[in-house]
């Protein structure tokens, strides 16, 4: 068995990320996409939960789902449609009878949802590009730069060069930002969803402390042009 580079530290901070086997989109439509963010719901617990079992069998609303505490707190997320980022930590109060929190929550989400997409769309083999990819947040512009990217990251959906070439049309940005559910910004917009039980930002970047904060941060980031990605 391969030995995984990063350990996961109680009380540090990792972006993980994945994408589809050679690229290939693992998001095919909204279903799919709700399921994957069901889990990460879902399997943040110290309880072994079976979505077959324990959700479709007894036709209950996921969200609903008493899953009592979690395993690792995420204070942003973005589906794209051949991958995904999360920037995550560890809880330094659940302590486990099993391995690594944030390996053992990967490991159900991804297994799970990999059964899933399979069984839905009629394919075998291998869904993700190995395992799950893993950096660790060292320093404070480390972080905020991360956070603003995951943040931007669906901006490519409708301007594939604004990292290199900014933005064409900030104003359709902006909206097209405002409308896409697939990632925590509109959680930390405040607004109202099921999907805000996903995150907790109580120990993310604390320096936000409204909304307008939040905006401030994230767009400030879009006149910044660069080459890099985390």
């Amino acid at each position: 068995m391969s030995i995984r580079k990063v350990d996961f530290i109680e009380g540090e901070y990792y972006h993980i990320y994945n994408r589809g086997n050679s690229k290939q989109k693992i998001f095919l439509d909204e279903k799919d996409r709700e399921r994957f963010l069901k889990l990460l719901y879902l399997c943040n617990s110290k309880q072994r939960i079976d979505f077959n079992n324990d959700i479709v069998k007894r036709k209950i609303n996921a969200w609903d789902f008493e899953k009592g505490e979690s395993i690792v707190n995420i204070g942003a997320w973005v589906l794209m449609p051949n991958h995904f980022h999360l920037y995550i930590t560890p809880k330094t109060e659940a302590r486990l009878p099993f391995s690594n929190a944030v390996t053992n929550f990967m490991h159900r989400v991804l297994t799970a949802y990999s059964k899933y997409f399979n069984a839905k769309h009629q394919r075998t083999g291998s869904l993700f590009e190995g395992k799950f990819k893993s950096v660790h947040i060292e320093n404070d512009t480390q972080a905020k730069y991360l956070f603003s990217y995951i943040h931007l990251n669906p901006i490519k959906l409708v301007d594939s060069k604004w990292k290199k070439q900014g933005i064409k049309n900030k104003k359709e940005a902006i909206e097209f930002l405002n409308s896409y559910k697939w990632s925590s910004y509109l959680d930390y917009l405040e607004i109202v969803r099921q999907e805000n039980k996903i995150f907790d930002r109580v120990n993310f970047l604390n320096y936000f402390k409204t909304k307008r904060d939040f905006q401030k941060e994230i767009f400030e980031w879009i006149n910044i042009k660069t080459d890099n990605d985390v």
